[in-house]
């Protein structure tokens, strides 16, 4: 799960997933991490400055993963987005 961590921990987690996959150790590398349109909220409750851009989110994934960052090995993605949001709770 990436959340509020430096890109590159795609780059290690993509890699790792890759090499498990080679090691037979690994059926699916599976990726939990926010949509880039959470940013909106996170301006609005005043948390922005904490989850900027240079953090992990959809946007800054999909890239590697299409640039072949996993290597062949088949991926489980999913992006937490807006909808996941109740206000108040």
């Amino acid at each position: 799960m990436e959340w509020n961590n430096k890109t590159e921990f795609y780059d290690r987690d993509l890699n790792n997933s890759r090499l498990l996959r080679q090691l037979h150790a690994l059926s699916v590398g599976v990726v939990i991490t926010r949509m880039t349109e959470l940013q909106k909220l996170f301006d609005k409750l005043g948390k922005g400055q904490s989850y900027g851009n240079s953090t992990t989110h959809w946007d800054k994934l999909i890239p590697k993963v299409d640039g072949g960052s996993a290597g062949g090995c088949p991926l489980l993605l999913v992006g937490l987005g807006m909808k996941c949001y109740v206000a108040g709770r």
